[in-house]
């Protein structure tokens, strides 16, 4: 199919030994026959330019591989007019970096890397330019099923689920990203082992969502430390289209931890959030029925410290589903307003009591508590923090190993 070229003097740099006009089709016919023929520990190098592609470029069964752009904002790969395939950029390749470019406005996710071992994505942007819309794709930077990731440096912009996600994965750094506009900004789900720090969620719909889910193939995230972020200002109303599970987060929602074990969230500047703070919540909240026999839907062991929170709760918001805007009809009538900042929903296994579950906040400044007592349909929750003052073992940083 037809590539229009939309400016960008040649396709390949001197750092590919030769020069090949932009004929029309020319780029994307060649940017393909590279990323199929490169050699182990080869770069591709792309000139700035904005370019327009009509179908995904895929890269698969290759090591070592660097595909290089000229910078974020320099080199922008557009699917605007994109009519195969879903994703801009599809990889299943081990030990694989992808830097310097913007990838916009495709059909679905922007950049996916799935079942690979060893993912750099650095200055990397992804952005639909017509702002936050349903239509828009569902994932800016979205590496599944991986180990060994690395995103830094990278900005996701408009994504209709999650702007920058890692999903059952291992070994996870995010770290100096910035997170626009999404309904989700920054989301781990089902990843053991992981460090999200020292990156901006701004005008999402949620800030900074830490979940684990049924029906996956992988279970059991934790091992998560969420620190040194600025979450602020996350009130775009939901654009999540019906059925995701992000359409159920509230406008306004600053941190979610939802069914996660071992979670740090420690050192975040946490503000402007009309519904929701900082959460810690079972799967329950979903009102969702749970079919995956081997899913634990409760947060355990989840130690929430040394943050610092502003102007949140003022205006609290319903997720999608009109049982959502009950229950916050009903925690508005119980809790009056503000909301307080930090919100567990105090729902533990049979059996279990607030001690058992280990759900501890401290050293949060002035910052106000409530535990829902939403297992009961809220019909006594308290503001009473005590129980909950307490401490847990650091969790582990993420070092991630070399290559094998």
């Amino acid at each position: 199919m037809r590539a229009r070229v939309l400016a960008g003097a040649c396709l390949w740099s001197v750092a590919c030994g030769r020069a090949v006009p932009s004929e029309p089709g020319g780029f994307q016919k060649e940017l393909q026959e590279r990323l199929i023929k490169a050699a182990p520990g080869a770069t591709i190098a792309i000139p700035a330019g904005r370019f327009a592609l009509t179908r995904t470029l895929t890269l698969s069964g290759k090591k070592g591989i660097t595909i290089r752009g000229a910078g974020m904002d320099r080199t922008v790969l557009s699917f605007e007019e994109q009519s195969s395939g879903a994703e801009g950029l599809k990889i299943e390749a081990d030990d694989v970096t992808i830097e310097g470019l913007t990838i916009q406005d495709p059909k679905g996710d922007a950049l996916k890397v799935e079942r690979s071992n060893g993912v750099t994505i650095r200055d990397v942007k992804a952005e639909w330019t017509r702002g936050p819309h349903r239509d828009n794709g569902g994932y800016g930077l979205y590496p599944v099923q991986c180990s060994r990731v690395l995103i830094e440096g990278s900005v996701s912009i408009g994504a209709s689920d999650a702007g920058i996600y890692v999903g059952q994965s291992n070994q996870v750094v995010v770290r100096r990203s910035r997170a626009l506009r999404n309904v989700a900004g920054f989301e781990l789900e089902n990843t053991k082992g992981a460090e999200l720090y020292d990156n901006e969620a701004i005008g999402n719909t949620g800030g900074i969502l830490v979940f684990d889910l049924p029906d996956l193939p992988v279970q059991g995230g934790r091992d998560i430390r969420v620190h040194r972020n600025v979450a602020r200002g996350n009130n775009e109303p939901n654009f999540a289209p019906s059925g995701n599970i992000v359409a159920k987060v509230p406008t306004g929602t600053g941190v979610m931890v939802m069914a996660n074990d071992a979670v740090e969230v420690f050192d975040n500047t946490i503000e402007d959030h009309r519904t929701m703070s900082l959460g810690v919540l079972s799967y329950y909240v979903t009102e969702e029925t749970i079919k995956d026999a081997r899913y634990d839907p409760f947060p355990e062991s989840v130690f929430v410290h040394d943050n610092r929170f502003d102007k949140g709760g003022y205006d609290p918001a319903g997720g999608a589903a009109l049982q959502s805007k009950k229950v916050m009809l009903a925690l508005r009538l119980k809790l009056g307003t503000p909301f307080p900042d930090m919100l567990w929903d105090g729902v533990v296994r049979d059996g279990a009591t607030a001690r058992d579950a280990r759900i501890c906040f401290r050293g949060n400044g002035r910052a106000s508590f409530a535990s829902l007592d939403a297992a009961h349909d809220f019909r006594a929750p308290t503001r009473d923090l005590r129980p909950h003052d307490c401490a847990l073992d650091p969790v582990p940083g993420v070092v991630l190993a070399a290559a094998p």
